[in-house]
């Protein structure tokens, strides 16, 4: 039931702002579906917690990945719609916007909840490729959201890379489904796994190939992530805190979930090393890109790139790895979300995205300036926040077995911090330009990232006990 009810209130919402002539309606929609879905998806994922699964007929069943990957789906998009509000009447009021654009917004911010949440929950690899490609084309229109030429060409670049790296993994997926007999059940992940055992390893191997390419392009992984940056810099901030911290985890659902298919194959060491290369190459593009940007928004990109890398790493290092990677898969989504909403401040105060033109921000907007820099601190691993454990849990497990790479590991990342820190201090500090009023813009544009980073810092330190028995659960599988 509370399943649908997601669902119907998402589809209702976006209708309401397409008929919808008044402002305050389509907000008001929006705000109250993202709530039901937040409440609904913890509901659910206490469910799964006690009883193991969820399901509601024969198209949609979430287990304990699905169910972590909802609640961040739901609760970071709370944030987002709720930061939404304010933002885009900051931008009205700059005449940036005007109502048709609200209008779109809040249109494509629903349909790409909804299929974001299709893709976490659906029981068919069909149906999530499906959903997942609907978020292809959701973002697509919001990344060309301003109409300029570079929003319009990082759109572009955004539907032509991840269109093909989607027809690549829909291909590796009709592998998977030779293990299956003419007129055989319907394929579902569970009905996959069940019948991996008859899956050739040479085509399982071939599967996965194509799967993690195509899936991973639209997780950000190296060498596929060329469009991230561009789309992510271009996009509205409250849609790139979705991009970067949310729909990056969707994605990896289904290459997790097709390595535990491959796994029952041809055994784990296969996946383990494709995920272990991939994730160094992206932590090494991302550590030496990042020295030279000049727009912090993609300097958050970088950083996005760099921790799905981690993330790769810990599953493809197995054991402890996998378990800290669950956990930092959570604490970047909600710390580089909470970044993505605070850099926002920072543009409608100094209208730019440039890091040379926005000097002494802790002076200009007090609260924003902290959340800033305990965000950086955060995204990077500093005690106490919960990264600095997984990083270093996923770097012992690489270690132990993998000497070599969990070495280059920690010296990318400290190698990182340093290029980071280097644009933050400049960007957080000095003079302040004259032009500049002192001061916060709105409560309302605080609160959203305040509280993604509490709750970060809180499961830094306590894990309800249904979120662990979840986490336990995905390390079992994967």
């Amino acid at each position: 039931m509370e399943l649908i009810l997601i669902f119907a209130v998402i589809i209702v919402s976006a209708i309401a702002c397409l008929m919808s002539k008044n402002r305050i309606v389509m907000e008001a929609s929006s705000v109250i579906a993202s709530l039901v879905a937040f409440f609904g998806s913890m509901v659910i994922a206490m469910k799964v917690a006690t009883v193991g699964s969820y399901s509601q007929w024969s198209f949609f069943s979430v287990d304990a990945l699905g169910a972590i990957i909802m609640m961040i789906v739901a609760f970071v998009g709370l944030a987002a719609t709720i930061y939404s509000v304010r933002y885009l009447r900051e931008e009205t009021s700059k005449e940036i916007i005007g109502y048709k654009e609200v209008k779109q917004y809040f249109i494509l911010l629903n349909l790409f909840l909804g299929a974001m949440f299709l893709a976490s929950t659906s029981s068919s690899p069909i149906f999530t490729w499906i959903a997942i490609e609907a978020t292809t084309l959701s973002t697509a229109f919001l990344i060309s959201f301003y109409n300029k030429p570079t929003a319009m060409e990082a759109a572009w670049k955004y539907l032509i890379i991840n269109s093909v790296g989607l027809l690549l993994a829909f291909f590796g997926t009709l592998l998977y489904f030779t293990s299956f007999q003419i007129g055989a059940e319907a394929v579902t992940w569970t009905t996959l796994l069940s019948n991996a055992v008859n899956l050739d390893p040479t085509i399982a191997k071939m599967a996965f190939v194509f799967v993690l390419v195509g899936y991973g392009t639209k997780v950000g992984l190296a060498p596929m992530h060329t469009w991230l940056p561009d789309a992510h810099s271009k996009a509205p901030v409250p849609i790139s805190a979705l991009l970067s911290g949310v729909l990056l985890n969707v994605a990896f659902i289904a290459v997790l979930r097709f390595k535990a298919v491959t796994d029952l194959a041809v055994g784990s060491e296969f996946s383990q090393k494709l995920l272990m290369a991939f994730g160094l190459l992206s932590v090494l593009i991302a550590v030496f890109i990042i020295f030279g940007q000049k727009n912090y928004k993609r300097l958050l990109a970088y950083s996005s790139i760099e921790n799905m890398g981690i993330i790769a790493l810990g599953f493809g290092f197995g054991g402890l790895g996998v378990f800290a990677a669950i956990f930092h898969l959570i604490y970047h989504s909600l710390i580089k979300s909470a970044l993505f909403l605070s850099v926002g401040n920072i543009f409608l105060k100094y209208s730019s995205t440039k890091i040379i033109n926005v000097r002494g921000v802790i002076t200009a907007l007090p609260v924003t300036g902290v959340l800033f820099l305990t965000g950086f601190f955060a995204i990077t691993g500093t005690p106490p926040f919960g990264i600095f454990l997984t990083k270093i849990f996923i770097i012992s497990a690489g270690i132990q077995a993998h000497p070599f790479l969990g070495v280059t590991t920690i010296l990318l990342t400290a190698i990182l911090f340093v290029g980071f820190f280097k644009h933050v201090v400049a960007m957080t500090f000095g003079a302040k330009p004259a032009e500049i009023k002192t001061g916060e813009i709105s409560v309302w544009l605080i609160l959203p990232p305040l509280v993604l980073l509490t709750v970060a810092l809180t499961l830094s330190f306590y894990v309800p006990q249904f979120l662990l028995t979840l986490i336990n659960t995905v390390v079992s599988q994967y």
